[in-house]
């Protein structure tokens, strides 16, 4: 990930200075996909599933159908106008027209380091707040540096819904709501379910650190001395059932809906919570989706902050990815914990206006939805189970000694725990990003491989010798790389074939390819993993995609691997602590394994 901090020899780009040089994303031959397809689910298939799926992609390859369904996805990628082929149909399928939850389902969190400078919650809330409001500041001018893959720019359109925006409820379909930075330069801080209004500019001036610590303080006292309905919940709840609560909300008063638009335009939301979370399961629960009404789940982002200045970040995911976040957050993070930040003046002006509380009028009936929303929400976060997993042996720096990417070795370590867990391995996700190309966001990289299963298989032989089983490995990872620069390039093999999918006309028939069954399994994630990583976390986190399946976030830092395993409580008999256990296993195991093949290979000449 590029450093937020990062300073070139020349004058840096422009955030969106190569926007208009970006390239879409490209609609891949069916001879390309198809092929690539075939390799990704032989490894999930028995030998007879796998020579009847192949029958049936080759047939579609080769029929009228599959070439005309291929040209008129090309002729909506050549569409004028049309920035991105799979733009809006991922965004409504994946996250606008996705109806449950946000939180847990589709919302990711970072855990912060601590702060030794600021043990006071108030005093690191307010140095967060301005060094994020210095980001903003980068991001409102555009002096912010584009990211750079090496020397290739990746696309900064994401950034136009970082701050001043939120989702908003619809049926059938949310959408995201964006306000002028300019106009707004207030934020919210939420505390004992209640919110208020905390402008940053006072008679044109930028408010310090001192000042902001001291309207925190007001608004921590007067929050803790008077009791609300907790609003916010509601946006934790069904997408449907939040819309008609949304809409019951604003037809009960127009109070409310003045107080939904100074929320909802508000730069980004201060969450104060009353807890003190310990362990690290403690803390990424809080940050994961917390009590579940100190919180507006529909914003952009939320910054969090313990009673015990423990802290945190969590995001909207519908229309921004982990990487613009990864960086706002690594940059917040770098400012406060070196104590770069600016803080300003440490004299707090005198006639600085009482915050402002932003209030709700509850008819009973409102109030009714409210109880059944956090009943629902209650139940859903009890349904989940959580392991945080702190890998102390080594991490990123002895990794790359070992001469594997560190990626590709956790992606291995994850697949070896999985088949050492289960006896098997099974469909499994990984972020790839796409992001070169104009408005791209993600690939499906598909980790597991015939060369990963080999691998797996022969580390739990225990016969082979060291020199095979680090040759196995060494395939899987070349395998690993190979698909994951073929993602990045947009040449995955899962955006395409919903492209194909997608343009299907009512009526028509659909292809043997998409009827059969290794289609859907290959697609069903009993893994889904992703990767952000800042020195200045303590790992980060999202949920399981499937009821039988885990959710892996995972930070590599130069010293440590965090993993964040999540699973639902269910009839499947899912574990995240057995499998936290089996990754500690298989990576302890796999770096041994490497060292044996060096030492029985001898020093080199």
């Amino acid at each position: 990930m590029p450093s937020a901090t990062q300073t070139a020899a020349k004058p840096a780009a422009k955030l969106f200075e190569f926007q208009s040089q970006l390239p879409k994303l490209p609609v891949p031959a069916l001879s390309e996909t198809l092929p690539k397809y075939l390799r990704s689910v032989e490894p999930l298939l028995s030998k007879e599933e796998f020579a009847k799926t192949k029958k049936i992609v080759e047939e579609f390859g080769q029929s009228a159908q599959g070439r005309e369904l291929q040209k008129r996805l090309e002729a909506r990628a050549a569409e004028p106008g049309r920035a991105n082929w799979l733009e809006e149909w991922w965004n409504d399928l994946s996250y606008m027209g996705y109806r449950d939850p946000v939180t847990p389902y589709v919302s990711y969190f970072y855990s912060y380091k601590d702060d030794k400078l600021r043990r006071k919650p108030t005093q690191r809330a307010a140095a967060i707040v301005r060094a994020a409001w210095a980001f903003r500041a980068l991001v409102a001018s555009e002096e912010l540096a584009p990211e750079m893959a090496r020397t290739t720019p990746l696309c900064s359109h994401s950034y136009k819904y970082m701050f001043n925006a939120t989702r908003i409820p619809k049926k059938p379909s949310d959408y995201e709501a964006t306000y002028s930075l300019d106009s707004n330069t207030h934020i919210t801080v939420a505390r004992n379910n209640q919110f208020f209004n905390l402008d940053l500019v006072h008679n044109g001036q930028l408010l310090s650190a001192a000042e902001i610590e001291q309207q925190l303080d007001r608004i921590v006292e007067r929050a803790d001395s008077t009791a609300a309905v907790p609003v916010g919940v509601l946006t934790a709840d069904n997408r449907d059932l939040w819309a008609d609560n949304y809409q019951q909300l604003v037809e009960s008063s127009p109070q409310n809906a003045q107080t939904l638009e100074k929320l909802q335009s508000s730069a980004f939301v201060l969450c104060l919570d009353d807890t003190k979370p310990v362990t690290r399961e403690e803390t990424h629960r809080v940050f994961w989706h917390g009590n579940g009404s100190n919180r507006w789940f529909d914003k952009s982002l939320q910054f969090i902050v313990c009673d015990n200045a423990k802290a945190g970040f969590l995001a909207e995911h519908s229309s921004m990815d982990g990487t613009p976040t990864c960086r706002l957050n690594d940059y917040v993070l770098d400012q406060t914990l070196n104590n770069k930040v600016d803080l300003g003046s440490t004299t707090v002006r005198s006639d600085l206006p009482e915050p402002e509380p932003l209030r709700f009028v509850t008819p009973p009936k409102v109030v009714r939805s409210i109880e059944q929303a956090a009943d629902r929400f209650n139940k859903t976060v009890s349904q989940h189970q959580l392991r945080v997993l702190q890998y102390e042996a080594f991490g990123k720096d002895e990794i790359k000694k070992l001469g594997i990417s560190p990626d590709a070795f956790v992606q291995m370590a994850i697949q070896l725990a999985y088949y050492k867990l289960y006896g098997r391995s099974r469909a499994t996700y990984e972020a790839a990003a796409t992001r070169k190309f104009l408005h791209g966001r993600t690939e499906t990289c598909r980790s597991v491989s015939n060369e990963s299963v080999a691998f797996c298989k022969l580390f739990e032989t225990p016969t082979a010798s060291p020199q095979d089983k680090v040759a196995a490995l060494q395939a899987a990872v070349k395998a690993h790389g190979a698909y994951a620069k073929a993602c990045s390039e947009g040449k995955g093999v899962d955006r395409h074939l919903l492209g194909l999918r997608l343009v299907l006309k009512p009526g028509e028939e659909k292809p043997g390819i998409f009827q059969d069954p290794a289609y859907a399994n290959s697609c069903h994630w009993f893994l889904s993993t992703s990767q952000l990583s800042s020195e200045h976390f303590e790992g980060w986190g999202f949920s399981e995609v499937v009821p039988d399946g885990y959710g892996i976030a995972y930070t590599i830092r130069k010293d440590a691997l965090i993993f964040h395993i999540a699973a639902m409580k269910n009839d499947f008999g899912l574990n995240s602590d057995h499998l936290a256990h089996y990754i500690k296993e298989a990576a302890t195991e796999m770096r041994a394994t490497i060292l044996a093949a060096k030492l029985a290979a001898g020093p080199k000449l």
